[in-house]
């Protein structure tokens, strides 16, 4: 299905209209995995200045031009759930977001979208997270951290997955209206999927009853979910982590702080790496593997190519 088709159907269901099957079909995504891939490549870098390290972490990469080009239409998943002052580990850095943001408007995006689904109150998440007022420090009006509007929640059918077969998704996070997707979870504790990373930030772009999700086969579900979002760089901010009472945290003692960024265009490895970071090994966090066989990224961290950058 096209863009100008899909849009077509969307306009349909938003006036009410009745559809047998849901929009959006995913199973080229499937289909494209079936061709050989490179090694992945995971970059590394740690230091003090977060804004500074994010365009160096890309550099092993291709920097930010190997996945946003001119023109393109840019979204970029933040956690914000969570109503948290910086400090406290439960929302991705605002530096690391802006930095973000400015690099893919100097590399000649035409449109910057940062949001998220927050579970907290939304405005009081989002300003305690600090992003908007850094989105809105850049004073670029292509850039902005907007809310989500519950209208463009449209309904997925997931052909090739295993536990999940169909949710809603936000419509801007699609391939059909974004050009590059960037994935930007924060390395924590959480306390039904041991850890929640890159595959689990997906969560902020489902519509619908989100605790179905958790209700049962959380890492198959999750796993299944990334089916449709298909981040092309995802860049972890482990800046400082959370080590228990996540995904809100709240505690400063729960908190530890790495001063690490990492970044790959494989979601899969970025979160194998960020296991290591808790003392765990990627076959602890069942997600990590169920989208490791379902051929959405690489586990094993011996087969990664992983940079210092």
């Amino acid at each position: 299905m096209d863009r100008r088709e899909f849009l077509k159907q969307v306009t349909a269901w938003s006036a009410g209209a009745t559809l047998a099957t849901p929009l959006f079909h995913v199973a080229s995504v499937m289909a494209a995995e079936a061709a050989p891939k490179a090694q992945s490549v995971l970059s590394v870098i740690t230091g003090k200045d977060y804004g500074a390290m994010v365009a160096k972490v890309l550099e092993p990469l291709g920097g930010i031009k190997a996945f946003v080009k001119k023109g393109d239409r840019v979204v970029i998943k933040p956690n914000m759930g969570w109503d948290r002052k910086v400090e406290f580990a439960a929302n991705t850095h605002p530096d690391i977001i802006k930095a973000i943001a400015k690099l893919a408007l100097d590399a000649g995006a035409k449109q910057v979208l940062v949001f998220d689904r927050s579970v907290n109150d939304v405005r009081r998440s989002y300003v305690a997270s600090g992003i908007p007022t850094a989105i809105e420090s850049l004073g670029d009006a292509r850039a902005q951290c907007v809310f989500q509007d519950q209208k463009k929640f449209v309904p997925v059918n997931i052909e090739n997955a295993q536990s999940l077969k169909q949710f809603a998704f936000y419509q801007d996070s699609l391939a059909t209206d974004c050009d590059c997707y960037i994935n930007v979870p924060i390395a924590k504790h959480h306390v039904l999927a041991k850890l929640t990373l890159g595959l689990k930030n997906v969560m902020g772009v489902i519509g619908g009853n989100r605790g179905e999700i958790h209700q049962q086969n959380i890492h198959q579900r999750i796993a299944d979910l990334n089916l449709v979002v298909k981040p092309k760089l995802t860049i972890m901010d482990a800046t400082r982590i959370l080590l228990r009472n996540g995904p809100s945290g709240g505690k400063l003692e729960d908190v530890k702080v790495l001063d690490t960024i990492t970044a790959s265009a494989d979601t899969v490895a970025v979160d194998a790496h960020a296991t290591t970071l808790f003392g765990m090994k990627p076959e602890d966090v069942g997600a990590t593997i169920a989208a490791n066989k379902m051929g959405l990224g690489e586990c094993d961290l011996a087969k990664v190519k992983v940079v210092q950058a």
